[in-house]
């Protein structure tokens, strides 16, 4: 019923996995290679079609100097974790106390509500674009930090409340029934006793939602233009002129761009796997 341990296989498979291996983490990593390889050539070494050489000369300070000092990528930065930070705890937020509700109370529609959270998580996000354009032209978000912001919440709530509802879901229900029985209100077993039980639950929404925000490009461009309110993925094809396309220093822009969700899963690392395994064990 289940695979067998690698440690179980014969020799020969163990051998194949061994070698296969990592030439397959190589295949993987190689389009990101790639772009650290470019981020340190210079420019020229693209028009000569020194595409996968040795670089013709180390420009590592003066691309990323570039980046930081002569564009706008600071700007870029900044606008980036001024959407994606408000976006999480938005999200995350609203997502907490509407899965409570879900999971907790049970009434007629609930379901329906539920199916109404979930459905929205199915619906191909492009053919949104030209309604929600709109709707932010209408309301005068278009082309504002705002408007990215409040668009994401709206859209990434559905997929947390899913998450949320279901880890609820499985906190044992007596803890609540002791809590009203003690005359406990709502808010307060909500803020006391479920809120601290979902730590895990909380910090693992937040890494996959930040990563989410952070490296959206098509809303970035559908929504917004310029560096006064553009994140950084669509802020890197600033880079690009009419003439020509400096790849070497979007390569290191891209590099600086995925800097920070790397960061973020490494600080919550712990609390992430925690909160992705947490119940698989009895």
């Amino acid at each position: 019923m289940f695979p067998t341990p690698l440690e179980k296989r014969p020799p020969s498979a163990r051998i194949t996995y061994q070698t296969f291996l990592p030439l397959a983490l190589i295949m993987w990593l190689l389009p990101l290679i790639a772009v650290a390889v470019f981020s340190i050539k210079p420019g020229a070494d693209f028009t000569n079609a020194n595409y996968w050489g040795m670089p013709s000369s180390f420009d590592f300070f003066e691309n990323y100097g570039q980046v930081f000092f002569n564009s706008d990528m600071p700007r870029y930065l900044l606008n980036s974790f001024l959407i994606t930070v408000p976006t999480v705890i938005g999200a995350v937020a609203l997502s907490a106390m509407a899965g409570f509700a879900l999971g907790v109370y049970k009434f007629k529609a609930n379901i329906w509500i539920f199916f109404m959270f979930v459905a929205g998580n199915f619906v191909p996000f492009q053919i949104l674009m030209v309604p929600v354009r709109d709707l932010t032209l209408d309301l005068g978000l278009y082309n504002t930090k705002t408007g990215l912001v409040l668009f994401h919440i709206a859209f990434q709530t559905g997929f947390c409340t899913l998450f949320m509802r279901n880890f609820i879901k499985a906190l044992p229900y007596e803890l609540i029934e002791a809590a009203r029985v003690e005359g406990i209100s709502e808010i307060r077993i909500f803020w006391y006793v479920v809120l601290p039980l979902m730590k895990p639950a909380l910090a693992a929404l937040a890494v996959l939602i930040f990563t989410f925000i952070w490296n959206d490009y098509f809303w970035a461009v559908v929504l917004t233009q310029g560096p006064e309110s553009q994140p950084v993925t669509a802020g890197i094809t600033a880079f690009n002129s009419q003439f020509r396309a400096m790849y070497h220093l979007m390569s290191a822009g891209s590099i600086v761009a995925a800097l920070p969700p790397v960061a973020m899963f490494f600080l919550m690392q712990k609390h992430f796997i925690a909160g992705l395994t947490l119940g698989a064990v009895k």
